[in-house]
């Protein structure tokens, strides 16, 4: 983990914006940023994930972004943080799956699966942009089905809707034991691990874990 300065490039129709820094600042898919803007009166950073690695040098952030950034700000950036996607090198069907806004915090994920000559399904009902023509698109109703299909499934949810995903999949354990999944679950984390400060915890197993450290990217059978 380290602490450098960033500067926020461009900001896009979608809400995204490109953000310059060094390599190594650059989120894996699934972990995160603790982004500062220099010279706000807000103390709290806010969690700032990857959509796309930026061919200019840094990333694309996904939305939602701060309404008060601006191109030109400087940052102060510090991570990456946190437990991102495993995406094994045997799936040949995989699953991105969004259930409450853009997939942009899966589409990292693209790139790596279409290198492994995978098929793409994303499962969303927002709406979508520059995605590859191969990447198939279908609405959340096809969730199950597509859940079947698949070898392997990342998904995006917020921890206040996880209920939501546990009543989508009950009494369907046999589509969730064959799959490998996981999960990215997302809340405040104005700590960034430093100072299980408890904002972010989340129940599993009758076991506290906090989202920011022990997440936030997490396998679908510890949710479950």
């Amino acid at each position: 983990m380290k602490t450098a300065q960033g500067k926020l490039e461009e900001i896009y129709l979608d809400g995204s914006a490109r953000i310059a820094c060094p390599p190594e600042l650059t989120p894996a898919p699934g972990q995160y940023l603790l982004v500062h803007l220099n010279g706000s009166d807000s103390p709290l950073p806010v969690p700032v994930f990857s959509s796309l690695n930026s061919p200019q040098g840094g990333f694309r952030a996904a939305p939602p972004l701060p309404s008060s950034w601006r191109p030109g700000d400087l940052l102060t950036l510090r991570g990456p943080i946190g437990h991102g996607f495993t995406l094994p090198t045997s799936a040949r069907k995989i699953a991105l799956i969004s259930f409450e806004e853009s997939p942009a915090r899966l589409q990292g994920l693209i790139l790596f699966a279409l290198k492994q000559a995978a098929e793409l399904v994303v499962v969303c009902d927002s709406q979508t942009q520059d995605l590859p023509e191969v990447v198939e698109i279908q609405p959340l109703k096809a969730l199950v089905d597509t859940l079947q299909w698949a070898d392997y499934a990342a998904m995006d949810i917020s921890r206040d809707n996880l209920n939501q995903l546990r009543e989508r999949l009950a009494g369907k354990d046999q589509v969730t034991a064959k799959i490998e999944a996981q999960v990215l679950v997302r809340a405040p984390m104005p700590c960034g691990a430093l100072a299980d400060c408890g904002v972010c915890a989340l129940t599993l197993h009758h076991e506290w874990k906090m989202i920011c450290k022990d997440g936030p990217v997490f396998s679908l059978r510890d949710l479950l």
